[in-house]
């Protein structure tokens, strides 16, 4: 049995900090183990490349929840990273935070010490913004963050278009105010993705004390009474930890490991032949994500990305961002987008993501024509969902209830949206490129119970999986993790990842799970306490 003084389970964004940040002493040995392979495809690193890593289904893996009506007869299908860096090597690059009132929303939930004024230092410390240096931007952390290198004419166009309904440009969603269009800043440097891997694992991984475990499946943790001591793997082969087991294996995985070895809901695991050690109610509950509709129109020009990864202009591309690091493929497509508030709410309740392309969706190719789409997302949803194993054995996989667009609220949310980004589409900047609408065809959006059904039949996910095991109050029977994101009723034991969040935050997650890593990686090392 191999022995060290910390064991992480997962190499995703939250792995990746917590390995560098646990391996930095070099008298501290430290296990990072991930289940899929190293982040080396060249795809992985050409931004616009992100979407044949995700069309090949290379690098990662889907969980899919039974067809449901709530849906439109569709499954709910959530792609997530299984490789190094995990969704930060997979996803858009968005480089967003959410809004200061999702922190104090958290602090109301029981989390202390999660406030709005408690992050953003850390948020400030783990960021080199190429672009702003202020209040609310640090430059000179590890994770890079800069401003896009390509903008392309429809982009800018959604921006002239959104500006013209009434909506304020915001050149920084994620200063003082969220509210308004523009340009999304992305993790990206030099032209090149800035996943956790590179902003984290590459200075680490050379160091003798640290230990990365590739291709390897936890089966469970090991216990001695209530204390975590370790994993076994699914090989046989066990592994200890002297000091603590961290689980950074996300939204599914840490609850599905969670279950298996004995922390749970007490009378579903008896009932599965599994001996409880800690009797926690809220493990794999609370399945929280973010899912988007989507309005696509054909342009008039053949003036959008469809087809340019094909032929002669594919190879053009790579040969100028080979040799000049510039053009299309240094851009991570979903260039502009924004947030604003369809409900009078007083706070954003909806995202915009827009591509210079038609999309397709999980279920659906895409149409085959140059176009332009705006996705609009719910920001807080109002559906739960669950993520509960069904038997003891680990390769047997888990019961998944998404619970998508079960709350009405969601559903009504998507369908403001959808009337929102056809006034956009509708509005002289870009109407002047537009030759005629696909989705949702016209007239739909004058119909009530047709737009509902366009919604449900069209909407998927934006790959943000959360809240599964929740922090919280002692008093929450249902929150899992203290506010130092240790698990209740066991020791040497935490939860570092999305599954960590109380509560959704309102935008793209990679950024906060990174945040809530580095605080968790702090808990450890004695640096700070959530008071």
């Amino acid at each position: 049995m191999e022995e060290f003084d910390y064991i992480i389970v997962g190499g995703g964004s939250s792995g990746c900090v917590m390995a560098e940040r646990l391996s930095a002493n070099p008298m501290t040995k430290v296990l990072m183990i991930e289940r899929g392979r190293g982040d080396f495809h060249p795809w992985i690193h050409i931004p616009a490349a992100f979407f044949k890593i995700l069309k090949s289904g290379r690098d990662i893996k889907n969980y899919v929840a039974a067809p449901s009506s709530e849906m439109g007869g569709r499954p709910t299908i959530v792609p997530t990273g299984k490789v190094i860096g995990g969704g930060s090597s997979v996803n858009a690059m968005l480089y967003v935070r959410g809004q200061s009132e999702d922190y104090d929303n958290w602090v109301q939930l029981g989390a202390k010490g999660w406030s709005y004024n408690d992050c953003l230092p850390v948020f400030r410390d783990l960021e080199n913004n190429e672009v702003f240096g202020d209040t609310y931007h640090g430059q000179s952390g590890d994770l890079h963050v800069s401003a896009p290198k390509f903008r392309h004419p429809l982009s800018e166009a959604f921006v002239a278009a959104a500006q013209e309904t009434g909506i304020p440009h915001n050149p920084d969603f994620n200063g003082s105010v969220q509210e308004g269009v523009g340009f999304y800043q992305t993790t990206t440097h030099n032209g090149r993705r800035w996943s956790a891997a590179q902003a984290f694992l590459r200075k680490a991984e050379k160091r003798p004390n640290l230990k990365i475990l590739k291709n390897a499946e936890v089966a469970k943790l090991t216990f001695e009474g209530t204390r975590a001591t370790g994993v076994l793997l699914s090989t046989g082969q066990q592994m200890r930890a002297r000091a603590e087991v961290v689980m950074c294996a996300g939204a599914f995985e840490s609850p599905r490991l969670l279950q298996l070895s004995g922390i749970g809901n007490g009378e579903e695991l008896r009932a599965l032949g599994i001996s409880v050690i800690s009797d926690l109610l809220g493990v794999g509950e609370n399945y929280q994500d973010h899912l988007e509709s989507t309005v696509q129109c054909e342009t008039l020009q053949p003036i959008s990305n469809y087809r340019h990864d094909k032929g002669l202009r594919a190879a053009l591309h790579m040969m100028q961002y080979l040799t000049t690091r510039s053009g299309l493929l240094t851009s991570n497509v979903c260039e502009t987008g924004g947030f604003i508030d369809v409900s009078d709410c007083g706070i954003p309740d909806l995202q915009f993501h827009v591509l210079p392309a038609m999309v397709a969706g999980l279920d659906r190719p895409a149409i085959e024509a140059h176009g332009i789409s705006i996705g609009q997302c719910f920001l807080r949803p109002q559906s739960r969902g669950s993520y509960k194993i069904r038997s003891s054995d680990p390769h047997e996989k888990p019961v998944f209830v998404s619970g998508a667009l079960t709350d009405q609220r969601d559903v009504d949310l998507l369908m403001r949206g959808v009337r929102k980004s056809i006034e956009i589409m509708d509005s002289p900047a870009l109407a002047k490129h537009i030759k005629r609408r696909h989705m949702p065809e016209p007239g739909v959006e004058t119909d009530d119970s047709a737009l509902e059904q366009y919604v449900r039949k069209t909407a998927k996910t934006l790959f943000h999986p959360s809240c599964t095991v929740k922090m919280g109050a002692d008093t929450d029977r249902m929150a899992c993790l203290d506010s130092e994101l240790r698990v209740r009723g066991v020791q040497g034991l935490r939860v570092c990842d999305a599954s960590a969040m109380p509560a959704l935050i309102s935008g793209n997650t990679n950024a906060p799970t990174i945040m809530i890593a580095e605080r968790g990686a702090r808990f450890i090392l004695g640096k700070e306490t959530a008071a």
